[in-house]
């Protein structure tokens, strides 16, 4: 086994005295600790690309169905477990935690047929439950329709999901067992509540779309046999009809298949029940979109838009004349009105034309809602169907603003406003009026008075200017010492924009700062901001990342000692790949379900999809070069000082096959020269996310105090011990 010592010192609080691990430079009391490894078995294995042999002496541990896997996982996390449970302010932290999410959460409120359905916690349960009302009765107690905390006695089994028919008197909920992708429909009678029918098995990557109230469309991959359901690929994505009161085993292929090979289907049925929109994808952006006449049984399938690499989102339809959101011949988007007996290219016409800020189109009320970023915070207007500015919404602040989405005939909606100091708060909007009225504001042990949010631009190393988000409570001292959260993710077009955690707040109350920047590889600023950080540019995103944090530390923010880098699924590989480039950067590293062997990513469950953001090490020599020069797993150089590290995933992750995490952490432990600890938490019953209240609780808390007790910091945390 490979050792590390580390110093433990004894800290009392209050009347209890518990050991707690301290690093070397604090003034406290020291007694050795030891701390051992597991031995991690090691193989001859090797792969070859393009005639250059490449070692994976770990690739035993991608077979999750072995019990020598099992037994490295249950070996890891003792040793992960036994070193966290000796941080001594651990149990305060989690306690903190608690105090700080125990407050009623509410979700805005949507109509389904004779009722008002409306999500709610009341603060510190597993999952949120769904209630509702009758409409036009005097208001009353509300009557719980589903109660998700009923479906597991430990809490891992989640409610994913939930589709009413148009009229609401039948509803479709998906549900998760142990946070896997794979999911279950089941069908219930919406007024009496009861299941009606048979349980939909096998269904990945769906929403469910009613066709009236005969049946319904989802989408699904074969379940794969005789090998890992959690890892094996998924390629076929098909898109079925399911008729009530019929098995599962007649269902009707609709489309995909071997007949026409997609990754990723969706099928949607458009509000006034007419047609059915499909949009077909080989990737995770950019899709192909077909449209089909559901009142013609003979009707053929008809193609709107056919590259793969552009967008094409359904917004809205009125009869024949059909508006799209898309990113062709418009990096930032546009609108484009398209009639399906006319669908050619030069047939559409501009609704909302593209500006210099992204577009994201939603539609309420018969208007298009137009929400823009402007340097990574929200700015929303309203349209006609025409393509008339009606008015520019007012929104509560500089923050991010959601929801803007109703049905046809609805002459109001719901939206959520937030910041980093503003929790979710919901809106009620007048469409006619345009007149926002205060809904819900929830209630946290938080003054936000006490904070500052601001926005500086900093250059990245080819120039490139990247706007970043810092919080931090007022007056604290800018010398270098404060401990500092960087956050990023920079990939699939995903854009990171304020929003508020009650978790985070422990971390800004003592005296923490939290740092967001807005990485190339996002969607901040359109898809010329995505693709300068795919493939061949990738490494632009990983600069970025690195240059926030010498801003950070240039700026007196904080220092090198003081930094902890995290993300998770792709941001998980950003943290990889910048620590095995920089090691000194940062002292604490947390990269998260993160995609760590890029030479096989592609080979397990839906990892093909992610090519056209990373390209595999199959698509030529150049190709497979660059992406082995920083494939976290493959850049660990042995004898070199890494930083303390916790890699985080889950056993039931399979969409981030927890072999990434599991192959990268035993490399590291292997190679690691200096006395920093490096472990690996794998949460059990739990997918590419935590399922459970407290399973976040847990993993947040585990998070922040690894960080803290390795910077050398005793938080003043507020609260009791936990027993």
């Amino acid at each position: 086994m490979k050792k590390i010592f580390f110093a433990c010192a004894i800290v009392s609080f209050s009347l209890l005295l518990i050991g707690a691990c301290s690093p070397t430079h604090t003034n406290q009391n020291k007694t050795s600790m030891e701390l051992e490894y597991p031995d991690t078995r090691k193989t001859d294995h090797v792969d070859t690309y393009f005639g250059e042999e490449v070692p994976d002496p770990y690739q035993w541990l991608e077979d999750d169905m072995s019990e020598e896997t099992a037994d490295w996982v249950e070996a890891e996390n003792e040793v992960t477990f036994e070193y966290l449970n000796n941080i001594g302010f651990r149990g305060r932290l989690e306690t903190r935690i608690k105090s700080l999410l125990d407050y009623e959460r509410i979700s805005a409120p949507f109509k389904e047929g004779d009722y008002e359905y409306f999500y709610r916690n009341e603060g510190l349960q597993d999952h949120s439950i769904v209630y509702r009302t009758k409409i036009g009765e005097e208001a009353g107690q509300p009557e719980v329709f589903l109660d998700p905390n009923t479906f597991s006695e430990d809490g891992t089994t989640a409610l994913t999901g939930i589709f009413f028919t148009k009229d609401g008197s039948l509803a479709a909920h998906m549900i998760t067992e142990g946070g896997a992708d794979w999911r279950k429909v089941i069908v219930r009678n919406a007024v009496t509540k009861k299941v009606v029918g048979d349980t939909i098995l096998n269904v990945k990557f769906s929403g469910v779309s009613w066709k009236g109230n005969e049946g319904f469309y989802y989408s699904s991959y074969d379940n794969p046999e005789h090998t890992s359901a959690l890892s094996a690929k998924t390629h076929l994505h098909k898109l079925f009809y399911h008729k009530l009161g019929t098995p599962q085993s007649s269902d009707v292929l609709v489309f995909g298949g071997e007949k026409d090979p997609n990754r990723y289907i969706f099928g949607q049925v458009t509000e006034d029940g007419k047609y059915l929109f499909i949009s077909a994808a080989e990737n995770t952006s950019g899709n192909r979109a077909y449209v089909k006449r559901l009142d013609d049984p003979d009707a053929e399938f008809i193609l709107l838009q056919e590259d793969y690499m552009r967008s094409f989102s359904y917004v809205e339809n009125d009869g024949d004349d059909f508006y799209f959101s898309t990113d062709i011949d418009a990096p930032n988007y546009r609108v484009v009105k398209v009639n399906i007996n006319a669908p050619a290219k030069e047939n559409w016409r501009d609704v909302i034309p593209e500006t210099e800020n992204v577009l994201t189109a939603t539609s309420g009320g018969g208007k298009i809602f137009g929400n823009y970023l402007v340097d990574a915070q929200t700015a929303v207007k309203q349209f006609a169907l025409d393509g008339k500015l009606e008015r520019e919404v007012e929104l509560p602040g500089i923050g991010t603003a959601g929801g803007f989405s109703a049905k046809r005939d609805d002459r109001e909606l719901y939206y959520t406003f937030t910041s980093f100091t503003t929790p979710a708060t919901i809106y009620k909007y007048d469409i006619e009026s345009g007149k926002s009225s205060l809904y819900r504001k929830p209630e946290v042990e938080f003054n936000p008075a006490e904070y500052v949010t601001k926005q500086v631009f900093y250059k990245s190393k080819d120039g490139t200017r990247v706007p970043m988000f810092i919080v931090h409570k007022k007056g604290i001292e800018m010398d270098g010492k404060n401990p500092t959260w960087l956050y990023a993710y920079g990939g699939f077009n995903v854009s990171l924009t304020p929003s508020f955690s009650a978790a985070r707040i422990v971390w800004l109350e003592n005296g923490g700062i939290f740092a967001q920047p807005s990485l190339r590889g996002g969607g901040e600023y359109g898809e010329e901001w995505h693709e300068a950080g795919t493939k061949m540019q990738k490494q632009n995103v990983f600069d970025d990342f690195i240059a926030a944090a010498e801003y950070l530390i240039r700026e007196k923010y904080t220092s090198s000692g003081f930094l902890a880098i995290n993300g998770g699924s792709n941001g998980g590989l950003l943290v990889g790949a910048v620590m095995t480039q920089q090691p000194d950067l940062a002292k604490v590293a947390l990269p998260a379900v993160g995609v760590l062997d890029m030479l096989k990513y592609h080979k397990f469950t839906s990892g093909a999809g992610w090519a056209a953001d990373y390209g595999t090490a199959e698509d030529s020599p150049e190709m497979f070069r660059y992406l082995k020069n920083y494939s976290p797993y493959h850049a660990l150089k042995p004898g070199t000082k890494y930083p303390a590290t916790m890699v985080t995933t889950s056993d039931h992750d399979d969409r981030v096959v927890p072999a990434h995490s599991f192959k990268f952490a035993a490399r590291l432990q292997e190679y690691n020269a200096g006395d920093n600890p490096v472990l690996i938490r794998i949460q059990t019953k739990a997918g590419h996310g935590s399922v459970s209240l407290k399973q976040q609780i847990e993993y947040i808390s585990d998070q922040y105090a690894f960080a803290w007790y390795n910077m050398g910091v005793e938080p003043e945390l507020k609260g009791e011990l936990l027993d």
